[in-house]
C-alpha cells in the first residue's frame, strides 16, 4: 500500500464545550496521511484534489462550529434548529441556532483525539475507492510566547463566522516603543483565557442564577436566529462587532489608556498565521 502525507492541510477554528473550562476557542492545525492502491495515473490521490476536496470536507464537518461532547450535553432538535445545554465548573452554558452549527462528538470530552476519530470515520467515506486508510492528526500551533483562546460570533458576516459560538486559539504580540511588552502580553493572556468576546448590542439580558450573573446574547444573521447564555465572568463586552480588526483596536485602546505617552503596537492573531495590527 502506498501512502501520502500532507502537513498543515488546513486549520479548524471552532469552539468546544469543556466540563472544567466551559466554552473554549480552539485552532487545530490538521495533518493527514492517506493510504491505498495506485490509480490509473499511478497516484493514491492527487495532491490538488486532497487540498481542495479534503479541506472542504473538513470545513463542512467541524470548522466554525460548536463542538459538544455526546456525554453530559443535553441536545434537543426542532425544525431545522438545535438547542444545547451543558454544565461546566464555570456555570451552565446554553446555545441555540441552526442545526448544522453544532457537532456532537462521541465521548465525554471534546479533545484532539476525539475529533481525530470523528474525522477519520467521516472523511474516509468521501474519498475515492482506492483509498483504504486515512489518518488525521490535530495539533496546536507551537507558540513561544503569549496566546489567548476566545469564542465569538459575527452577526454581519456573510460566511461561517456569523455562528455565535466559534473560536480561535491566538498568538498575541505587543511592543512598547519598539521593544517587546511581555507584561501586557501576559496580562491579556490571563484575562482572555477561554473568554467569550461579545458585542454589547447583542446582549439582551443579564440575570442572576444562584448568585451568579449570566449574560444572554441573541441575534439574527443570514443563517438564522442564534442565542447564547453563559456566566458573565466568562465574557468581555466590546462596543463593536468582534472582528479581529476591532479586537486589535480594542486591545490597543485599552493599553493606551494606561500608557498614553508610549507607542504601542499590537499584533492580534485570529487563529494561525493571520490577524490584524493596531499601532500608535
Amino acid at each position: 500500500m502506498a501512502r501520502l502525507f500532507v502537513e498543515q492541510l488546513t486549520v479548524i477554528d471552532s469552539s468546544r464545550l469543556d466540563p472544567v473550562d466551559g466554552l473554549v476557542g480552539e485552532s487545530w492545525i490538521v495533518d493527514v496521511e492517506i493510504g491505498g492502491s495506485l490509480d490509473a495515473q499511478g497516484m493514491v490521490f492527487d495532491f490538488g484534489d486532497i487540498k481542495r476536496e479534503l479541506k472542504a470536507a473538513i470545513d463542512d464537518t467541524v470548522d466554525h462550529r460548536l463542538l459538544v461532547p455526546e456525554q453530559g450535553t443535553e441536545v434537543s432538535h426542532t425544525d431545522g434548529g438545535v438547542a444545547v445545554e451543558f454544565p461546566s465548573r464555570r456555570g451552565t452554558i446554553r446555545m441555540s441556532g441552526p442545526a448544522h452549527t453544532v457537532v456532537v462528538v462521541p465521548g465525554a470530552r471534546v479533545d484532539a483525539a476525539a475529533l481525530e476519530r470523528l474525522l477519520q470515520g467521516t472523511l474516509l467515506q468521501r474519498l475515492p475507492g482506492n483509498v483504504t486508510d486515512l489518518v488525521v492528526h490535530l495539533r496546536h500551533e507551537a507558540i513561544d510566547g503569549a496566546w489567548y483562546a476566545y469564542s465569538h460570533g459575527l452577526q454581519a458576516h456573510g460566511g461561517a463566522c456569523q455562528r455565535i459560538a466559534h473560536g480561535h486559539r491566538s498568538r498575541l504580540i505587543v511592543h512598547r516603543d519598539g521593544e517587546p511588552a511581555r507584561d501586557w502580553e501576559q496580562y491579556w493572556a490571563r484575562r482572555w483565557k477561554n473568554i467569550y468576546l461579545g458585542t454589547r448590542q447583542h446582549l439582551v439580558a443579564t440575570s442572576d442564577r444562584d448568585g451568579v450573573p449570566f449574560h444572554r446574547f441573541r441575534y439574527t444573521s443570514g443563517e438564522g436566529v442564534f442565542t447564547l447564555e453563559l456566566p458573565a465572568a466568562a465574557c468581555e463586552l466590546l462596543e463593536t462587532e468582534t472582528t479581529v480588526e476591532q479586537i486589535a483596536a480594542h486591545l490597543h485602546a485599552s493599553m493606551k489608556e494606561q500608557e498614553p505617552t508610549v507607542r504601542l503596537t499590537v499584533r492580534a492573531f485570529e487563529g494561525v498565521g493571520k490577524g490584524a495590527l493596531a499601532d500608535g
